[in-house]
């Protein structure tokens, strides 16, 4: 009989050609998922533009309709009905709602009440929780994480993007002493006519990182509470504003970076920054212009104790984005601001009077 041999070979791969061919894959997989993460962020970073560019258009709306650009406003508390001052001040931004498609919202709130406080004290903001608190997406930077836990018993709303008081450590000051950029608290309405450096030279509206709500490690975008320091130190002082205070910036930002080292309690590391966008103080709506986007310096408040930061400070720009940041001139366009840019030339985009000469490769 003839034998029929059994050894005939089955197909198949071996155990060495499999893992070749899982070491090819992996090494592909990890070439293509840095361009993937590009790809991603650069779509996130597209839609951060155009939250920025529809943030400008509406302030152009509002600055034609108004004839001036919104400011941060007082209000009154309940129920003694006085005014509130800096405190519980309404922002910008929510003046802005209806040009932003958000009438309903921006008729849903009682301008007349303070938007800050607690039930005990500020009896009557209660009224504006649910205004207050809602998400907007158009104020929401993609790239940045949302902010976690909750505000008067609601998701904490976020804000990315805040309006800036200029190149100045104060947000509020006198007649003789004001924050030199297009937002500041109450007095004269800032319009169009006043940027006397030109809209298409003054940043309007600038990104920020949010907080991460975590006072007990140190984040770029914490506010670190320093006390009183040797610029700025009220509305009268002339250093508020840069270049007058530039002879003294820069050593306040090293003692601020000194001391963040230590910071990991509540009461000194404000991790809080961009929780929202209703209140008209340092940040929640409004920053400053004193440093390039992600600079190596902490965000300082001179407050000390548990306060919020109604005080003068630093709450600059930072993003989640490699190289920079974005910014909203005030003529409505968006740019890039990069890392490298140099602190004077940052001044000179904050201030809208100062009469600086910018060059088109400046930043």
């Amino acid at each position: 009989m003839t034998h029929i041999s059994s050894s005939r070979r089955r197909a198949g791969f071996t155990l060495i050609e499999l893992l070749v061919v899982i070491a090819i894959i992996a090494v592909l997989i990890a070439l293509l998922l840095p361009a993937v993460q590009a790809a991603r962020e650069a779509a996130r970073r597209a839609q951060c533009t155009n939250n920025l560019k529809q943030i400008g258009l509406a302030l152009h709306n509002y600055a034609s309709t108004h004839e001036v650009f919104p400011a941060a406003y007082p209000a009154t508390r309940l129920p003694a009905l006085t005014v509130g001052g800096t405190w519980g001040a309404w922002s910008p931004h929510s003046l802005l709602l209806p040009f932003m498609e958000q009438g309903p919202l921006h008729t849903s709130l009682n301008f007349n009440l303070l938007n800050q406080g607690d039930t005990a004290s500020y009896a009557g903001y209660v009224a504006n929780t649910t205004g207050m608190t809602t998400r907007i997406n158009s104020l929401l930077c993609p790239s940045n994480p949302l902010p976690p836990g909750t505000l008067h018993g609601r998701p904490r709303p976020g804000n990315s993007y805040f309006a800036s008081v200029g190149s100045s450590t104060h947000w509020s000051g006198t007649a003789t002493n004001k924050p030199n950029g297009i937002f500041q608290y109450s007095g004269t309405a800032i319009g169009i006519r006043d940027v006397l450096d030109g809209t298409s030279n003054t940043i309007a509206f600038g990104e920020w990182r949010m907080g991460d709500f975590d006072s007990s490690k140190l984040s770029i975008q914490d506010v670190i509470a320093i006390g009183d320091s040797n610029v700025g130190s009220g509305a009268d002082t002339p250093q508020n504003n840069m270049p007058a205070g530039g002879a003294f910036i820069q050593a306040w930002l090293n003692n601020c970076a000194a001391l963040a080292a230590n910071s990991t309690t509540a009461g000194t590391n404000r991790s809080w920054i961009g929780e929202q966008w209703a209140t008209g103080m340092f940040g929640r709506s409004l920053g400053n212009i004193l440093l390039a986007p992600n600079a190596p310096f902490p965000n300082c408040n001179r407050t000390t104790g548990n306060g919020d930061f109604d005080n003068t400070g630093r709450f600059g720009l930072s993003s989640f984005h490699p190289g920079g940041g974005n910014v909203a001139f005030a003529d409505g366009s968006v740019r890039f601001l990069k890392s490298t840019t140099n602190p004077v030339t940052i001044w000179a985009l904050g201030s809208r009077d100062n009469g600086e000469v910018l060059s088109a490769d400046s930043y």
